[in-house]
């Protein structure tokens, strides 16, 4: 085995066992069938034997099987190896084991080493060792996450503003405001250190320099106004931003206080448009099922869905018809949007009529629909089918 091929299976997936198959494996109580493929190469096997041989105590063993993985100078060998240690309560090994890797660049090792460091007192290192890289964004969030143990929350800003100041026009457009900076993230991250020293107000003002705010769903501006109370400045900001996030937060913050139709509305209003619905409707969805409402969430997903869907709000509708009695209703959604593609259905979207079936009593069809399915000897296929059977 060697690095760069362990690399490309483990990202892609390719040519390898995958995590869901190797946790349904020791599921199913196939163990020596792990240990095996753990021997042969399959890295996810040998992680999770790992794992298991170190809960059972069986530490050296544990540490035998990651051995070829870790010759490569693999680093999420390595990692694994270190995050062993650690818990073992091995910590200065852990380190000794992750440090050449930082050393050599590899930036998720730094982090990785960071903040190993500071969860163990030694914040400050972790700082030293990532300020160099300040313009990365990675390397930035983990330096303000440090900063505050290490009691450098000072010096972490100072750096950030250099950064701010530093921003050049993003093209060479004279009409064009965007500004390129590095860290992407220098303005949500020095807004981060202002709030937690109590600067409120100047957190405030950074975020709304921003053009966006949103990141992995989640908006940082939205949830500093709600922490602090800033119910107004909420709504008035939930109304002018693009991206549904700030009317999430402030439809939680509604729920929270007891205003469910106060909640509901802001998901509405936000949602007044189609691109603006795309963004709200499952947690729309979510809020009324809480609140036995679980027609209508049924009604504003299927209504998003009736011309056009993303796989994942089928998967959300699906699952309301299942849990809500209505599994006959969802196979006829299902027929539908087939019917939109010509009378294709690609497995993803075919394995929604599977637990909707059962429930339909149709189990048996089911399975041979599915054995059936250009895609229906696959491992996957199997997989789902298997959880289909043992549900039923």
């Amino acid at each position: 085995m060697d690095a760069a091929d362990l690399d490309y299976r483990a990202r892609t997936l390719t040519g390898c066992i995958p995590p869901l198959l190797v946790s349904r494996l020791l599921e199913l109580g196939h163990e020596r069938e792990v240990e095996f493929q753990a021997g042969r190469g399959e890295w996810f096997c040998a992680l999770e034997w790992a794992r298991l041989l170190g809960h059972r105590g069986q530490r050296e063993q544990a540490l035998e099987v990651l051995a070829p993985y870790i010759a490569t100078n693999w680093w999420p060998a390595a990692r694994a190896r270190a995050e062993l240690l650690e818990g073992w309560g091995r910590v200065e090994e852990a380190i000794a084991l992750s440090r050449p890797y930082a050393e050599a660049g590899d930036r998720l090792a730094l982090v990785f080493l960071a903040r190993l460091l500071a969860r163990h007192g030694r914040s400050g290192e972790a700082f030293m060792l990532l300020r160099a890289g300040i313009q990365d964004w990675f390397l930035a969030e983990c330096l303000v996450d440090v900063a505050e143990a290490a009691g450098m929350d000072e010096e972490a800003a100072a750096l950030l503003e250099v950064r701010i100041e530093g921003a050049v026009p993003a093209c060479n457009d004279p009409d064009c405001n965007n500004l390129r900076m590095e860290p992407s993230n220098a303005v949500g991250l020095l807004a981060t250190i202002r709030e937690r020293q109590g600067r409120i107000e100047e957190a405030i003002a950074l975020l709304h320099t921003r053009e966006a705010t949103s990141v992995n769903g989640r908006d940082q501006l939205a949830d500093l106004l709600a922490r602090h109370d800033r119910i107004t400045e909420l709504r008035a900001y939930a109304a002018s931003e693009h991206h549904g996030h700030a009317a999430q937060r402030l439809a939680e913050v509604l729920e929270e206080r007891g205003n469910v139709e106060g909640a509901i509305a802001a998901y509405r209003t936000f949602g007044a448009t189609p691109s603006g619905m795309w963004h709200v409707a499952v947690p729309l969805s979510e809020i009324l099922v809480r609140h036995g409402r679980s027609d209508e969430a049924i009604e504003v997903l299927r209504a998003l869905t009736e011309h056009d869907a993303e796989d994942w709000i089928v998967h959300t509708l699906c699952t309301l018809y299942a849990d809500h009695g209505r599994p006959r209703d969802g196979l006829a959604h299902l027929d539908a949007i087939k019917a939109r593609s010509d009378g294709k259905e690609d497995w993803d979207l075919f394995q929604m009529r599977l637990p909707l079936m059962a429930d339909c009593g149709l189990l048996d069809e089911a399975i041979e629909q599915a054995r059936a399915h250009p895609e229906g000897d696959t491992w996957y296929a199997a997989w789902v089918l298997s959880d289909v059977d043992s549900a039923a």
